[in-house]
């Protein structure tokens, strides 16, 4: 069966990739607390947070992250040729998410170079995620591993 993402030689340098969007909500904040075991009160405790700059609860930045790598494996861009997630870097928390925020993750095409080895090589994505008025929430480098065509 022929795997559904694409392969290392089917990315260009510069080229931009846009995911779909999503609503982030009280639920999606509720849920991440509860499985990551972070209740910071800016989260949970909308008493708390109104006294905070945000005036309200915001969503943890690290689910934000975590809401832009689902969006980017839902394209199935990377479905069946990522050998690997080599890093995530510079990751900036550049604006809160609000509950209600529809969020997009944006990917730029940095840099392909190949490996020692010849069925794979590495993708390098500048990445900013975006919220419904285009202001970036989050920015950050991640460089993934991925076959070659066979």
């Amino acid at each position: 069966m022929e795997p559904r993402g694409r392969y290392w030689d089917d990315f260009t340098v510069g080229e931009v990739l846009v995911t779909g969007r999503r609503t982030v909500d009280a639920g999606d904040v509720s849920r991440y607390a509860g499985l990551s075991g972070d209740f910071n009160p800016l989260h949970t405790d909308e008493e708390f947070a109104r006294t905070t700059p945000f005036g309200t609860r915001v969503a943890h930045g690290i689910l934000t992250l975590a809401i832009s790598n689902g969006q980017q494996n839902l394209t199935g861009w990377f479905e069946g040729t990522t050998v690997a997630l080599l890093g995530l870097d510079k990751v900036r928390f550049t604006a809160p998410v609000k509950f209600g925020d529809t969020v997009h993750t944006e990917m730029t095409v940095r840099e392909t170079r190949g490996t020692s080895k010849p069925d794979r090589g590495v993708v390098s994505f500048d990445v900013v995620v975006k919220n419904q008025r285009g202001e970036a929430v989050l920015t950050y480098e991640t460089s993934v591993l991925l076959r070659r065509r066979p």
